[in-house]
């Protein structure tokens, strides 16, 4: 994923065992969540074996939208409804090919002006 990312010019910066700490998900999720709250970084990805566990942890973090996805249109729905910032994706679920699909939907959509209120309401929670 990660060439992936680099093939479609998005700049990284990779957390946890990627980036040669020993972290465990939890806190991987943390770091990468606690990174787009602070706007270090725009957005996030993170995998774990469901992705259930990532996305719970990542949306305990203020200002995050993580969003638990395992095909391109749940991602495209995400970011067009939701303005979900951060993608969550299962180890378990998802294949590579399916992965590529999932970003592709991902970083071409964007959210949609008829849901301005409900993604302001959705912020407004925190």
């Amino acid at each position: 994923m990660i060439d992936e990312l680099h093939k479609r010019g998005i700049q990284t910066e990779l957390c946890g065992p990627l980036s040669g700490n020993n972290l465990e998900w939890v806190d991987v999720a943390m770091e990468v969540a606690e990174k787009v709250s602070t706007n270090d970084c725009d957005q996030g990805i993170l995998f774990c074996w469901t992705g259930t566990g990532v996305c719970i942890t990542a949306n305990k973090v203020k200002n995050v939208r993580a969003a638990l996805c395992t095909d391109a249109q749940t991602a495209s729905g995400a970011r067009k409804w939701n303005d979900a910032n951060v993608l969550a994706m299962s180890l378990r679920l998802v294949s590579p090919t399916i992965a590529k699909e999932i970003l592709d939907a991902w970083f071409n959509s964007s959210p949609e002006q008829s849901e301005e209120h409900n993604i302001k309401k959705l912020k407004q929670l925190y």
